[in-house]
């Protein structure tokens, strides 16, 4: 068992990992990479662990179980494609490292920072010495080959972009599955193992999927719709989100001068994201991002003390849904809103406001097509449940202090009586 590593994982059980094998070799090398270990510091699902406690799985963990889905896939494509053999490389490092480049709470960054974790990713795969030369000893192009797999353009190889980046992608097989487990909230366990199995290559050479695997498929894309109505999108992830921006712009915004203590790195990531060099993104990771916010509810200024007190201490601000009103009746309880907050002596830019956000359906962008051998065609003509899918929409909830909820919450309904 010397050469080979075992990771217990509760959704694919153990994950072996065998250094006899060139390409698993590099996957274990790359694991011990310090930009790899990093990810064991950043949530996967960011501030959701508020609401879902048992929401504390890491991008390492996540990261490790989307290299495996990528093995599996593998594995059955090449028993189809024997020639396929030769992206082995590109899939596995691709799979491994492609959230390398998220920052502190995972998606979270994203709005607070204005950071892409896909931009880092590649950054950091091309140009990051210590990552560049391992995958350099397996492959001369291979950082270049899977830095380009991260970008959205449909460059090359077909069949690795949809593995990588589709909407039935390595990564997504594991994260809705990984997040469910996690979350506690189990709408049924997608068979992987099926869908995985119905893999097949179209006549054009694009990878496909056979018609016994479109339930599996329809199971998939269920779990993902729920997954985003009751947990990435939750209310409270959004006021997570909000009281966090709201912390960041106080800092950028400190037109007094205010003495704050901030360490040198977070203070490139607030103020020259751009000029963000190598050993300051790595730098910065959930505990660190944790440290600032418990230091200035400490020791800092109005209202940013309270802003960090209340993540800290998860005594949020409250959230009513306003989505059936029409713009005129939001903005006047917008404006209901900030009087109470003005009244009451709290800043009413910064702990009220009106938040919208968008539920996306499913995307086909036509990567995963059904081929039965003799035709082709797209998942949402094979499967009305899948059109369905596909329909976005939009909601907005004002947001304010708690002590006013039921002031609000009573205006909301008289507009409602109203309209």
């Amino acid at each position: 068992m010397g050469n080979k590593r075992i990771f217990h994982d509760p959704i694919h059980k153990e994950i072996i990992i065998d250094s006899d094998k060139p390409e698993e070799l590099m996957i274990m090398q790359l694991i011990d990479t310090l930009a790899f270990q990093r990810l064991r510091r950043i949530k996967q699902l960011g501030a959701a662990s508020l609401i879902f406690h048992g929401a504390e799985s890491s991008r390492f963990t996540h990261s490790i179980g989307v290299f495996c889905v990528a093995r599996k896939i593998y594995r059955r494509l090449i028993e189809q494609k024997p020639e396929f053999s030769q992206n082995k490389f590109m899939l596995f490092g691709a799979a491994l490292l492609h959230d390398l480049g998220h920052g502190p709470l995972s998606h979270t960054s994203e709005v607070i920072f204005s950071h892409d974790h896909e931009f880092w990713s590649k950054k950091l795969v091309k140009n990051y010495s210590p990552i560049t030369s391992i995958l350099k000893n397996f492959g001369s192009e291979l950082p270049n080959q899977i830095g380009e797999l991260f970008t959205t353009q449909n460059l090359f190889s077909k069949p690795l972009k949809t593995l990588i980046s589709s909407e039935i992608d390595c990564d997504r097989l594991d994260y809705l599955l990984r997040d469910s487990y996690n979350t506690g909230t189990k709408y049924g366990l997608v068979d992987l193992e099926r869908i995985i199995s119905a893999l097949t290559f179209s006549p054009d050479g694009n990878i496909a999927i056979k018609p016994k695997g479109v339930i599996a498929i329809e199971h998939f894309l269920v779990l993902r719709n729920m997954m985003y109505r009751t947990i990435y999108n939750h209310r409270i992830n959004e006021i997570s989100t909000w009281i966090l921006e709201k912390i960041i712009y106080i800092i950028k915004n400190n037109s007094a001068q205010k003495d704050i203590w901030i360490d040198e790195s977070m203070s490139r990531w607030i103020f020259s994201p751009e000029n963000l060099e190598f050993k300051d993104f790595l730098a910065n990771d959930d505990i660190v991002f944790n440290y600032h916010l418990i230091k200035w509810k400490n020791e800092s200024f109005e209202p940013l003390k309270t802003l960090c007190k209340m993540f800290i201490d998860r005594n949020l601000l409250k959230a009513s849904d306003i989505s059936f009103l029409s713009k005129i009746k939001k903005l006047e309880i917008l404006a209901f809103a900030r009087k109470k907050c003005k009244v009451n002596n709290y800043d009413s830019e910064v702990f009220c406001g009106i938040k919208e956000r968008s539920f996306k359906g499913f995307k086909s962008n036509n990567s995963l097509k059904i081929w039965d051998g003799t035709y082709q065609n797209s998942l949402e003509k094979h499967s009305e449940l899948i059109k369905t899918l596909m329909t976005s929409n939009n909601n907005s909830l004002i947001i304010y202090p708690g002590e006013f909820r039921k002031d609000i919450e009573d205006q909301i309904s008289i507009e409602r009586d109203n309209s």
